[in-house]
């Protein structure tokens, strides 16, 4: 498993990261434990969670994912060998559970995500803590039109930058990336550290995939420019482009178990017929639809890493063995003209 520099964090991560959003609901210890150990014997060494996992997010669930992570280190005794991401959720009056609701960017409410997520992760520190989204009015999670109504009092950049500032001169984190962020966002974030001294971001995590690919759309340069890694999440589009859906549209997954709200531009009419196209695409080459939309992500020269997520060993395997796919050029442009026809239709 290829090992590169995440952005200029010094630490080497593997290509493939382990996403967790499953651990705590669709799989429980005992297979979150067998996931992780094949993965670490697959060469992966990067595994990223976040305090409102699991998902789908509830009170009676929140923060498994981190505690079961956790478990899984202190019985492995591998915490050394394993650069570990997390996440801090940002405001959201749709999470009660989590801080009162209040879970703005402010140094108190930071520090206590961080606190509590030390604890449940049975860890002295975090390699990579991420802000799961912004604090100001910014559209993610499948929203991408920016409505200037929807303004709200947020917490201002440098004030968050200062606070994590703070838990790295702790110890308690050693990098800082942001997640679900704008172009603006991501420049603002650059901008500020330069001038006020504060910790440069190393990382991004944002959606990408073949029915998603607007970080193609300037950021990719930024990213290229300023050396920040790009961490690529739903590469197989919520499970969309492995076909399975299509093949049969009530299996059990994260599109049918999962509310609407959190995945609608997966299901998409335009989604569903580039899939279809891509299905079929995989199939004239001999691979499965999930091994082409990974080898896809996979040799994007823009993604540092890509997060895989898998709630059975052999789903696990198939997207771990994909890194071993090549795309010549034929495919490549024939990928490149059924985008050109059906272009970002998760957007």
């Amino acid at each position: 498993m290829q090992k590169i520099p995440l952005g200029t964090s010094g630490m080497f991560v593997s290509k493939v990261c382990l996403g967790t959003m499953t651990f705590g609901d669709q799989n429980n210890e005992s297979e979150a434990f067998r996931l992780l150990d094949y993965a670490v014997e697959r060469g992966i060494n990067f595994i990223d969670t976040a305090e409102i996992y699991p998902v789908m997010p509830q009170a009676v669930t929140h923060g498994l994912s981190e505690t079961i992570i956790g478990n899984w280190l202190k019985k492995r005794g591998n915490r050394d060998s394993i650069v570990l991401a997390t996440k801090i959720a940002g405001p959201s009056r749709l999470i009660p559970w989590i801080r009162n609701g209040k879970s703005d960017l402010d140094e108190h409410n930071i520090r206590l995500a961080v606190e509590n997520s030390l604890k449940r992760l049975k860890t002295e520190y975090i390699d990579l803590y991420q802000l799961h989204w912004p604090s100001r009015n910014v559209p993610f999670f499948g929203k991408v039109i920016f409505n200037p109504k929807d303004e709200r009092p947020s917490v201002p950049i440098e004030e968050t930058l200062g606070a994590l500032g703070k838990l790295i001169e702790e110890g308690k984190i050693r990098h800082i990336g942001i997640s679900n962020e704008s172009a603006w966002g991501l420049m603002e974030f650059i901008k500020i550290a330069e001038m006020k001294g504060l910790p440069k971001i190393v990382s991004i995590q944002n959606a990408y995939n073949l029915t998603d690919r607007h970080f193609e759309i300037g950021m990719d340069e930024i990213c290229f420019r300023e050396n920040v890694g790009l961490i690529a999440y739903s590469p197989l589009a919520f499970g969309q482009l492995t076909g399975k859906y299509i093949d049969n549209p009530k299996i059990r997954g994260r599109l049918t178990l999962f509310s609407a709200d959190w995945n609608a531009h997966y299901r998409r009419p335009a989604v569903l017929e580039a899939t279809r196209q891509y299905m079929q695409l995989a199939r004239e080459y001999n691979m499965t639809p999930a091994q082409l939309a990974l080898a896809w992500c996979y040799s994007r020269w823009f993604i540092d890493a890509t997060i895989i997520g898998a709630t059975k060993l052999d789903h696990l395997k198939e997207n771990i063995d994909a890194i071993s796919i090549s795309l010549n050029d034929e495919i490549v442009d024939r990928i490149n003209a059924i985008h050109a026809l059906i272009t970002n239709p998760a957007l």
